[in-house]
């Protein structure tokens, strides 16, 4: 299963998407092309606005609109990526230095500000008021679930409940904006727009479970980012509540201390703790089956490739090794 191929049934759309996204990143401030274009030129999977170009074209939305929908939601992820750096002090994203490594706190959180207002006016020529309400609602939950996210950091109590509501939060939500607001786009059939929306969240959720996974299976060259990211903040993510609540007292006791001090001093230990606790297979199986959630919500809408297209990116969402 190749990624290339859910791309390449809406490439042009995407190429018009591309073209949006440079000519929104002017500004008179020489600094923000500069920072703006770093980040946005980084590349990434672009999942957001693919799906908006997925879901949309599989309504039968194929135009301007759609396009200017799709470039509007990845500058508000992309002012996200901004913040999330600074707040975890990352140095690398997407096999590179972040922007607040290489230019400072400063400069990220305020150029992250001028893509999130960017991505409002460009909204804002959308001129629909169901669309505006899913985007800023999506916006608020986000922040949201950073901020619990981040109440939640060196707690080694944190139950598996307030994980799903943190990851809800802070990932899928955007994956559900993204198809739910192209189906309101769309004048769907609401019965249409509502299993697109669950499908965006259950994607999402998968998406980010996989991605937690990886921090103690992938290589930070594969992945693009330090492997232990969330362990050395001290985030207890699935794999780690999961080895505390079910692998043995050594176990827990090993994981429990990792998180309250944070660091990634005893990471093999603690990878060693999480594949032989389980939490692992747990957490991949968790994945799968929300992929399997996701497809299924796809049940009701009609045949075509952009349905064919959603589907094997769920599919890749559960299967990939980045």
């Amino acid at each position: 299963m190749q990624p290339q191929s859910f791309y390449s049934v809406v490439a042009d759309d995407f190429a018009a998407v591309d073209a949006i996204i440079k000519q929104q990143l002017t500004s008179h401030v020489p600094l923000v092309e500069k920072i703006s274009d770093y980040i946005i030129s980084a590349g990434g999977k672009r999942l957001r606005p693919l799906l908006v170009l997925l879901a949309g074209n599989a309504l039968g939305k194929k135009d301007q609109e759609l396009q200017l929908l799709a470039a509007t939601i990845e500058f508000l992820h992309t002012s996200t990526l901004l913040h999330d750096d600074v707040v975890d002090k990352s140095d690398l994203r997407r096999g590179r230095q972040t922007a607040n490594a290489k230019w400072g706190n400063a400069p990220s959180v305020l150029v992250g500000d001028f893509l999130y207002a960017r991505s409002f006016e460009m909204m804002v020529k959308l001129a629909s008021l169901p669309v505006m309400q899913i985007i800023s609602f999506a916006t608020r939950i986000i922040a949201e679930g950073e901020v619990l996210q981040l109440t939640k950091v060196r707690d080694a109590s944190t139950t598996e409940e307030t994980y799903m509501q943190v990851i809800r939060g802070k990932t899928a939500m955007l994956f559900e904006a993204s198809t739910h607001s192209a189906a309101v786009l769309a004048n769907a059939p609401k019965e249409h727009a509502q299993a697109l929306q669950a499908f965006g969240d259950a994607l999402g959720v998968a998406f980010q479970l996989v991605d937690d996974l990886l921090d103690y299976k992938g290589d930070a060259e594969t992945l693009g980012k330090n492997v232990g990211d969330d362990l050395a903040e001290g985030k207890p993510t699935l794999p780690l509540i999961v080895t505390m609540r079910d692998g043995t007292a050594e176990q827990a006791k090993i994981v429990r201390q990792a998180i309250q001090k944070g660091g990634i001093e005893d990471l093999s230990q603690i990878t060693q703790a999480v594949e032989a606790s389980g939490a692992l297979d747990y957490t991949a199986k968790l994945a799968r089956d929300y992929a399997e959630k996701a497809i299924n919500h796809l049940d009701i809408l009609p045949e075509s490739k952009y349905k064919q297209a959603m589907i094997e990116l769920t599919q890749f969402a559960v299967a990939r090794t980045y």
